[in-house]
């Protein structure tokens, strides 16, 4: 089916997620031929750029980031690349911005198709849209008009209830596009089609058969270059209010009736409605905060966090979190889930890890009560695909069982190529498909549920902030954490198959 041209608007085009992210990946979809011939790309900025200085710009960007085998077209792509100078409070240069967008219809024969994508400071998602709606650039009387916006959605509950009336005023819910990259990796997007395409797991996704869920994503950085917005928002803000419960929501949804995306994401938002709400009297119990420390890591020292540029001496932002809390319906009643995120841990990796109940009675011997049995643990990056462990039998006489792994890596579908989080997901931007984005009821539900916790680490200074060692898996007492409900933390390496607490990646 042919696809309608279109005028991509990127806000925000002279900073880092332009060149790293969005171009490289809108240049994939065109030499892919997924994109119309007519297409045209506006950067948009404060900064003051020529089309051609935009251009070159951009076609270093390519070169050093193209996310393709494919160089030959860059020249080519360049030419459909424009530029324009905005002062994103300024309602005068909304009325230029749109003479640009006349002239680039005309002169290129685009229809009034337009996405805008919002790749700037989180206190412009409110500003840009209203001014563009005064200008009336988000008008469809002659074509349709989208709106992408990046996380953080609010700063908290308030701002994201603020947040989500501004942008209803002027602007329809199926016209706004609120993008989590996670959800456009192919091995998140697998989690459904796991559990939904195979009758072997399903009939076993329930409380009578799982013990418990564990979510790790970890990363070995530090926050590098983003110490002055990360230590205004903190790993919960940042990472487990969108990411992390994305990930457990398409992990406990129901099956929707169908594959349509208000199907999907009905049965997400159930999943968030269904969140036990925290006690602020047990968020001791149930929230884990953390903040890392300097450190030595192959013999390289690195900074502990209050050193990093950008961030207070006395900062008691988390950069570590691990969180315990249930789902309350049928199909999760009385099963905790675990979830952890922090910077500066041994490794870049998430997962889920499904812990299914031992057997109610050993018979062999060997056979104990292990924590790492049983478990199917679905990779999300790196080294992507699923593990199953299970016991078997040692060869030999008597019945001795040994622990053992059935994988599948993603690397075996050699023959495929597995597009970026970015190119997928503005893919289904413009074929209008938003499957895989969030909306405003999702994002304030889970504001909701994670509150209490914000609240009583801002209110009550007895609440510990744990430090802990750079290149390690977080303070001491997060495997107290879990440890004392009688399981214990997965310590995953880069590779898929390999697990430990000190293994070597």
């Amino acid at each position: 089916m042919a696809m309608d041209s279109f005028i991509y608007v990127i806000f925000g085009a002279s900073g880092d997620l332009t060149k790293r992210k969005l171009v490289p990946a809108i240049y994939s979809l065109y030499v892919q031929n997924l994109l119309p011939e007519n297409f045209t790309l506006l950067g948009v900025s404060r900064t003051g750029l020529t089309d051609e200085q935009f251009r070159m710009r951009m076609t270093t960007a390519l070169e050093q980031f193209n996310e393709t085998d494919n160089t030959d077209k860059i020249q080519e792509f360049a030419g459909k690349l424009f530029y324009s100078t905005l002062q994103y409070d300024d309602s005068q240069s909304y009325e230029k911005l749109w003479d640009r967008l006349i002239s680039l219809k005309n002169i290129n024969d685009v229809s009034e198709n337009i996405i805008y994508y919002l790749s700037t400071p989180p206190e412009l998602y409110g500003v840009i849209p209203q001014r563009l709606a005064e200008a009336k650039l988000n008008n469809q009387a002659e074509g349709w008009k989208r709106l992408i916006i990046e996380k953080p959605f609010g700063y908290d509950l308030t701002s994201a209830l603020l947040l989500k009336d501004m942008l209803l005023k002027d602007w329809k819910e199926d016209q706004l596009y609120r993008i989590d990259h996670y959800l456009g990796k192919e091995t998140v997007q697998n989690l459904m089609v796991t559990r939904f395409s195979n009758g072997i797991f399903e009939p076993l996704w329930n409380s009578k058969y799982i013990d418990h869920v564990e979510i790790t994503s970890s990363e070995s950085l530090g926050v590098e270059q983003r110490g002055g917005y990360y230590d205004k928002s903190g790993a919960l803000r940042d990472m487990v209010q969108n990411h992390l419960l994305q990930l457990v929501a398409l992990t406990a949804m129901e099956p929707p009736a169908t594959a349509q995306p208000a199907a999907i994401r009905n049965e997400i938002l159930k999943v968030f409605q269904s969140l036990r709400p925290i006690d602020k009297d047990m968020v001791r119990d149930v929230a884990l905060r953390g903040q890392y420390l300097s450190s030595t890591i192959g013999g390289t020292d690195v900074k502990g966090y209050r050193n990093e540029e950008g961030v207070r001496q006395d900062s008691k932002t988390e950069t570590y979190v691990a969180l315990k809390f249930y789902i309350d319906n049928w199909r999760w009643g009385g099963v905790p889930f675990y979830i952890r995120t922090g910077k500066r841990l041994p490794t870049r990796v998430t997962e889920v890890i499904i812990h299914f109940k031992p057997t109610p009675h050993s018979l062999f011997s060997g056979q104990t009560n292990c924590s790492s049995c049983n478990q199917l643990v679905m990779r999300i990056q790196p080294d992507e695909g699923i593990l199953l462990k299970f016991g078997m039998k040692i060869p030999g006489a008597g019945f001795e069982v040994q622990n053992v792994n059935m994988e599948f890596h993603y690397s075996g579908l050699s023959e495929q190529r597995i597009p970026s989080a970015y190119e997928r997901l503005i893919f289904d931007s413009i074929k209008g498909d938003p499957t895989l984005f969030a909306r405003s009821e999702e994002l304030i539900e889970a504001w909701k549920f994670l509150m209490p916790v914000l609240e009583v680490w801002r209110d009550n200074e007895e609440i510990p902030l744990h430090g802990y060692p750079s290149g390690t898996w977080g303070p001491e007492n997060a495997d107290d954490f879990i440890v004392k409900d009688g399981t214990g933390w997965r310590y995953p390496c880069e590779n898929l198959a390999d697990n430990g607490k000190y293994c070597e990646l």
